[in-house]
């Protein structure tokens, strides 16, 4: 039977939505990167411990496991009418990339409300997802309401250093605790972006369900040269040769390839809109996109960023080695063609070397879970669509896959049209509306009661 709730539960449920949204964001879980112990902070283990303590109210007994000193991820599970049917996660994480506090009009930890929204770092990045599913967690256990099928709610630590000791960790590690488990929502999916309606001319909101995720590779690029004193001619300086890298791998001009998941969200914003899409004019019809824009335009080809730069150790001493970071992020299949290319690029005195790689993922666009979303959010926005797409970014339904479990993103937000919503996400003054996180919170219940 649907899960139900009073008009004073689910003003309970939207309020502690928001309230754990806030007070999740003001818990430091800044996530530096790296794998060195010495440098982590506490933030993690408090967020979790603070996720412990509002599932205890409620009289949940979650399962705490650390990967490391300082890195616990919560799991708590409720069983449902049907367990024979294959479970559904419900995860967030609970890091955070940093924010330096001199770039931001506010303080980024302070969760203030300016203007309708919350301001924070994770406000959409993702502690807004981790609020709402909690809240629906402790709705569940304070109702004693059974869902049709069993439900485990996942709080995992270390997603934004690609999950290393965090979902990658524990299925490796502990694959057992996610037996049963079939399914999966979490981030970076389900906010709307708002079209004009051809049949109509009015505008309709659009639900984007992301259906799949590109691939990643994260490493370094490492040029090797002579050292020698800052006074005197080298042809054979590291730094110079990294910088002849970059500038061949910046310039290099990928070209755009239209995935299955790409198709189908074009195609069905040309089915709202009436307005078709040529593969040779692209950009023509990407500021149909709205917030998402930036998010779609990723996914139409592959991408090689350089992120950091290390080197030298004295003005007046020349380096015999220098590095750059990158993030690569590639179309299903090409990673071993695009790592070629770095190499190529980089010339015969770099060396590309790649110390993590992600998988990619691509769910089923159609399926009774995605019907379910469609209902919900249906339920909640009359009139309103769903459609499919591409992230170009990753999320930890990556890990998962490994266990077969069929991911998606989920986070329901409604937004207001002229939300640039996508450079929100690791970008200065992140936020996010107050009313999407009592929408999504809304819409999250119905999910869990017809899922």
């Amino acid at each position: 039977m649907p899960i139900a709730a009073t008009a004073d539960e689910l003003t309970a449920l939207q309020d502690e939505a928001v309230r754990f949204t806030r007070e999740l964001i003001r818990i430091d879980t800044t996530n530096f990167g790296g794998n060195d112990p010495a440098t982590w902070g506490k933030g993690e283990s408090e967020a979790a411990e603070y996720v412990v303590e509002r599932l205890r109210e409620v009289g949940l007994e979650p399962t705490v496991i650390e990967s490391a000193p300082g890195r616990p991820s919560v799991l708590v599970t409720l069983r449902g009418e049907d367990s024979s049917r294959g479970g559904l996660i419900l995860h967030g994480h609970l890091d955070v990339v940093p924010a330096r506090a001199e770039d931001w009009s506010v303080d980024p930890f302070a969760a203030e409300i300016i203007d309708g929204m919350i301001y924070g770092r994770g406000a959409v990045d993702m502690k807004d997802m981790v609020g709402m599913i909690l809240a629906v967690a402790r709705h569940l256990a304070r109702t004693g309401q059974v869902p049709p099928r069993d439900l485990m709610f996942a709080f995992f630590a270390d997603e934004e250093n690609a999950s290393v000791w965090g979902a990658q960790w524990l299925v490796e590690n502990h694959p057992e605790l996610f037996a049963g488990m079939t399914e999966a929502i979490s981030e970076v999916g389900g906010y709307s972006i708002t079209l004009p309606e051809e049949d109509t001319g009015e505008d309709v909101r659009a639900y984007l369900v992301q259906t799949a995720e590109k691939s990643l590779a994260w490493g370094r690029l490492r040029a090797h040269g002579r050292a020698g004193h800052g006074s005197v001619p080298n042809d054979e300086n590291a730094i110079v040769r990294l910088a002849r890298a970059i500038t061949a791998i910046d310039e290099h001009d990928f070209p755009i390839e239209f995935i299955a998941s790409v198709r189908a969200l074009f195609d069905g914003i040309t089915e709202i809109t009436g307005t078709g899409w040529d593969e040779e004019d692209i950009g023509a019809f990407l500021p149909l996109t709205g917030g998402a824009r930036h998010f779609v335009t990723g996914t139409l080809r592959d991408s090689a960023n350089l992120t950091m730069l290390e080197s030298g150790y004295k003005v007046n001493v020349i380096p015999q080695t220098a590095e750059a970071g990158f993030d690569c992020r590639f179309l299903p299949g090409h990673q071993e063609e695009v790592l070629a290319l770095l190499d190529e690029l980089s010339g015969e005195y770099v060396e590309v070397i790649v110390d993590h790689v992600g998988v990619s993922v691509d769910s089923p666009r159609e399926s009774p879970l995605v019907d379910a979303m469609a209902g919900a959010i249906e339920q909640e926005d009359p009139g309103s669509r769903i459609l499919p797409y591409c992230l170009s970014a990753g999320t930890d339904n990556k890990p998962l896959s490994a266990l077969g479990i069929t991911g998606y993103g989920f986070a329901p937000l409604q937004l207001p049209a002229d939300l640039d919503f996508a450079p929100l996400f690791h970008g200065v003054d992140e936020r996010v509306p107050v009313e999407a996180v009592r929408f999504g919170a809304r819409v999250l219940l119905r999910l869990v009661g017809s899922c």
